[in-house]
């Protein structure tokens, strides 16, 4: 390859200081986490009185945060291990996306598990005092694992990255170049390198999988370990994947878009990588489409009442609204707009992409409330707001919050490191050119 088309490379794929744009996008995301913290901080001080959660309704608005955060973190491992792994060489601009994406998710799914506790400062106990027969702990287990496990995804394809940073040093402050310095001084770029980090990829590559099927059933075992209508199914397990794989390939779909737009990324970041990724969205979104129909079809059917109280306030009831909404937004229109050609473009993707986020987002609220809400004892005597659910407006700020906290990591790696890996683009070019001469 010439020297003044890896000097291209290099300048086009290096991190951008913000625009004006990009300078309320952050100080927007900042307030809303401030606010989040604030009632946060009101719900320590006052209890979790605060919430609209009562003895029914023990799980609101935080746990849907949390199962929506570990669907939307399966995407490192759809992206990175599984293309990675069948030799697909067109994801490789998509693969850091996909791993900042995944790391920042997991991330505030850990937190939002602590907030919804009413009594965070004994968050030891589950370590000290935890039993393996306990979905709970299993939980844990596989959520710190695959954690870790994507943290290093991460930071061993970035190894590269950072010593191509600290030769190039022109547009960095000296405080970024020690802090690259930090994490990379000793990547040297020699072939026994290489070959010990491609193979520490691989391994990595290989192991995220099972990891990340393992942290999507184990959560849908929350559940469907629980007696009640709605989530006594052993359908919950490929039912949460397949939902997993859908939000989090459509939440790579927006930020693709976004940095595409935003960074200038047109020549890496092409109109075949969102038709690829749109075909794929269509066959997640049809895979997923499948699971709901098992999962609702075969209780319909056979009708036990407590199941028909939860159906009948899921299609026609009080739930009714958000359940069509959330079906319609996440599968059934994002495949229209896909199943074509002109809908693969990179605008129509990302509206389908937008769409699927929003859908999964009112989907797992609805896999959550409406159970609670339809116990298999009866309610008697009981104050009438126990039988409905309404997150307050701290739950909201704290939720909405804990998003923004998500969107802030990955607006800031962007600004500090490459979000398209530089030296694999520069290799894949070498070996493509050549294969033609």
């Amino acid at each position: 390859m010439e020297q003044l088309a890896k000097q291209k490379i290099i300048q086009d794929l290096l991190p951008q200081k913000f625009g004006k744009q990009g300078k309320i996008w952050v100080a927007g995301l900042i307030v809303l986490c401030i606010i989040g913290v604030v009632a946060y901080i009101r719900q320590l001080s006052k209890g979790l009185v605060v919430t609209g959660m009562r003895d029914y309704v023990s799980w609101g608005i935080y746990i849907s945060n949390f199962v929506f955060f570990v669907a939307i973190s399966l995407v490192g491992s759809l992206i990175t291990a599984v293309l990675r792994l069948t030799n697909v060489h067109w994801s490789t601009p998509l693969t850091r996306i996909a791993e900042i994406i995944a790391v920042s998710a997991i991330t505030f799914a850990s937190l939002i598990i602590i907030v919804d506790m009413g009594r965070p400062e004994r968050f030891y106990n589950l370590f000290l005092h935890g039993r393996l027969q306990s979905p709970i702990i299993w939980d844990v287990i596989v959520i710190t694992t695959y954690f870790f496990i994507s943290i290093l995804l991460l930071y061993f394809p970035l190894l590269p990255d950072l010593k191509i940073m600290l030769e190039v040093k022109k547009g960095f402050s000296k405080g970024m170049l020690k802090f690259y310095s930090y994490l990379g001084s000793f990547w040297k770029h020699t072939p026994g390198q290489i070959k010990l980090s491609e193979k520490a990829i691989g391994i990595l590559a290989v192991t995220i999988i099972p990891v990340a099927f393992s942290i999507h059933t184990v959560t849908s075992w929350l559940f469907a370990t629980t007696y009640r209508p709605g989530w006594d199914s052993t359908n919950f397990g490929a039912y949460f994947i397949s939902g997993a794989f859908l939000v989090g390939a459509g939440g790579v779909v927006v930020a693709m878009y976004v940095f595409r737009s935003h960074y200038n990324l047109k020549e890496y970041i092409t109109y075949d990588h969102f038709d690829k990724m749109g075909k794929v969205l269509v066959m997640l979104a049809l895979l997923y489409l499948y699971f709901n129909v098992n999962e609702f079809l075969v209780p319909a059917f056979k009708m036990k009442k407590p199941e028909e109280e939860h159906l009948r306030g899921l299609f026609t009831g009080e739930f009714a609204p958000i359940f069509w909404f959330a079906i319609t937004t996440s599968m059934l229109v994002p495949i229209l707009i896909l199943i074509t050609k002109k809908g693969r473009r990179p605008f129509p993707a990302f509206i389908a992409g937008v769409l699927v986020v929003i859908g999964s987002w009112f989907k797992r609220y609805i896999i959550v409330t409406p159970t609670l809400l339809h116990p298999f004892l009866p309610m008697q005597d009981v104050p009438a707001n126990y039988k409905h659910y309404f997150p307050t407006w701290e739950e909201w700020a704290i939720a909405i919050g804990s998003l923004a906290g998500a969107l802030l990591v990955i607006t800031i790696f962007a600004r500090i490191f490459p979000i398209i890996p530089i030296q694999e683009t520069i290799t894949e070019k070498e070996e493509h050119e050549k294969a033609l001469s």
